[in-house]
């Protein structure tokens, strides 16, 4: 008999399970349906499921009810199903485990998204309706998951407690550098979850390992209860209408150790992860023995920065230089990425531009919502990196936050503006990013973007029709090189160029020999192409980069030298690492394009100078 589920966790460390809805679209059930139906009409599939989990080692099953409430049900028109639903989720999860496994009733947050107006009295009656299921069928106990409103999780919780003593695990849905929950220090909010009777809180969902590990580190305080953790296996990528995620079983395996070091007592994967990933948990946990771990946050420098006065007028900036395409032919040339800032605060943002300015660089380039977190808009920073720093700004545009008609009117107004550098990108899903019920637009691809772009510099709009003028972009496109087959990736690039990309700008790259091999792999083609080099801010950052972000890859060799260092150490030995490849770098490729990470531009400056030194190119 298994013990009971307080006492298990007060004796060792329990593995989890893992994603259910991706895992389903990987099978190739569609989005856009009900998994939770899945429960009455196809209960063999998630019986399957939850089976390969517990095989791989997970001990703690959730239920296949995350939105099994009436609110998200009667989309689909399941009004009168919500009791068989979760009934049936409960059901179908003992019969598929052993009798050493604990089948916890996974109930979601209902006012996040959509329905956030949604009153106290009715989410009471939706979170009572569907709890009261799960524990009339059995479950061992509630995980009440991906949380945003602190509020809403207290509220939750009394409703749980006032119909069960069951054990609840709480978990809030967290951004790594958040260390609030609602505005309320994640400690406090921990304790307050414990007042209100949670016998686990934690995390799950939003972010990947490194980021949940750097929103533990951050809490000021004690955390007061076990900690329960399931991390989204990285950072999702859209590909040729596909998500895929990027971390590995064995990076997870690494990332258990740290979270049972830090007081995790359940440890399971969230969206991206796969029976392999908690296998790799499982057996990483096996045996393992919790270490004291010490502060390791990563803080900022603290920068001085001027009152940024705004002109009461705006003229469009004359270009008197050639355009970048014309001046990689002619020598080096440096593009480097700001990220816009998340809030409206532009003070650091545009003392990094005129910083970067005065070393002569080329163009700045600014991202468009990436990783689908929604920062300030790209179009109004250009406009004033371009009117007040006096560079020439480069923009970014996503397929996935606009539809025909504002992608043109965007284009539009950014010719007005006299703003003629873009990149076009897809853009990463907006379900993966900070407002997770907005929609993917993606009505172009990138090819088709880059194609209407270039109609527009004949003439012609969208529609077909005849404007009154030319536009002058020069559009570029996006390259991933740190994949298995180069080749491949060479042909897809082939085709950007067939759709009119007049330059190309890849994604970072950490390896001197592969540097070596795009150039041989590129040299045929007609556009010139921009090398990414990202300097690396810590060891933390490092193993996020290779493990969760897709497109980046580290080599063995880098990961070594970073490992451990954090601060002010590790962002000195990420510049001698970024100098080291951009000396391999300027050796095959005229065009540099710097990546600013966290902000810390003055690593970007220091790289921006080094490239003019090594080319013997100090004035201009």
């Amino acid at each position: 008999m298994k013990p009971d589920f307080r006492e298990a966790l007060a004796k060792r460390i329990l593995t989890g399970d893992g994603a259910m809805g991706t895992y389903l679209y990987g099978m190739g059930f569609p989005v856009g349906v009900s998994y939770e139906e899945f429960n009455l009409i196809r209960p063999h599939v998630i019986e399957d499921v939850h089976r390969r989990y517990y095989e791989a080692g997970a001990r703690v099953i959730e239920t296949n009810t995350f939105s099994a409430n009436l609110a998200s049900l009667s989309h689909y028109g399941l009004d009168s199903e919500v009791e068989a639903i979760n009934r049936a989720g409960v059901r179908i999860a003992r019969a598929a485990v052993g009798a050493d496994a604990y089948v916890v009733g996974a109930v979601g947050s209902i006012r996040a998204g959509k329905r956030k107006n949604i009153s106290e009295a009715q989410l009471e009656q939706l979170f009572r309706q569907q709890m009261d299921a799960l524990l009339q069928e059995g479950a061992d106990g509630l995980l009440l998951e991906t949380f945003y409103d602190l509020e809403e999780a207290l509220l939750a919780l009394r409703i749980a407690r006032s119909l069960s003593d069951l054990p609840v695990i709480t978990q809030f849905a967290v951004e790594k550098d958040a260390v609030t929950q609602d505005g309320v220090p994640l400690a406090s909010a921990f304790e307050q979850l414990k007042q209100a009777g949670a016998d686990v809180v934690g995390f799950n969902c939003r972010s990947g390992p490194n980021g949940i590990l750097r929103a533990i580190d951050a809490i000021v305080g004690d955390i007061p209860l076990p900690l329960s953790v399931f991390p989204n296996a990285g950072i999702p990528d859209y590909v040729d209408g596909k998500y895929s995620f990027t971390a590995s079983p064995e990076y997870f395996a690494e990332s258990a150790k740290k979270f049972a070091d830090r007081g995790a007592r359940i440890i399971g994967g969230c969206c991206g992860t796969t029976p392999e990933h908690i296998a790799a948990i499982a057996a990483a946990l096996n045996g393992y023995t919790p270490q004291q771990t010490t502060d390791t946050r990563e803080t900022a420098p603290a920068v001085q920065t001027e009152t940024i006065q705004i002109k009461e007028s705006f003229t469009p900036p004359a270009q008197t230089e050639p355009n970048i395409v014309d001046l990689v032919k002619e020598r080096h040339t440096v593009i480097v990425e700001l990220d816009p800032p998340r809030d409206l605060d532009i003070q650091k943002f545009m003392a990094g531009a005129k910083a970067l300015a005065e070393v002569k660089a080329d163009a700045v380039t600014m991202a468009d919502n990436s990783l689908a977190v929604t920062r300030m808009s790209n179009i109004a920073l250009a406009a004033l990196v371009g009117q007040q720093a006096g560079i020439r700004p480069l923009v970014h545009i996503a397929c996935r936050d606009r539809n025909l008609i504002g992608t043109q009117s965007h284009m539009m107004g950014l010719d007005a503006l006299g703003i003629d550098h873009v990149l076009a990108v897809t853009g990463d899903p907006a379900r993966f990013g900070d407002l997770p019920d907005s929609s993917s637009v993606y009505d172009l691809t990138s090819f088709e973007m880059i194609r209407m772009i270039k109609q527009l510099n004949e003439g012609i709009a969208f529609s077909g029709k005849p404007l009154k003028q030319k536009a002058k972009f020069v559009t570029g496109a996006a390259f991933n090189p740190n994949v298995k087959y180069l080749d491949k990736a060479i042909q897809r690039l082939e085709k950007k160029i067939e759709s009119g990309a007049d330059y190309i700008m890849t994604q970072p790259v950490y390896d001197k020999e592969l540097i070596i091999r795009v150039a041989e792999a590129t040299k045929h083609l007609s556009v010139p192409v921009f090398i990414g080099i990202m300097p690396l801010a810590s060891g933390r950052n490092a193993e996020y980069l290779h493990n969760e972000v897709p497109g980046i890859q580290l080599s063995d060799e880098v990961r070594k030298r970073m490992a451990g260092l954090e601060g002010e150490t590790g962002r000195a030995e990420g510049v001698r690492i970024a100098e080291e490849l951009l000396d391999t770098a300027l050796e095959h490729f005229n065009g540099i394009y710097l990546i600013t990470p966290f902000m810390f531009y003055e690593m970007t400056v220091k790289l921006t100078d080094y490239v003019w030194r090594k080319t013997s190119k100090l004035t201009r």
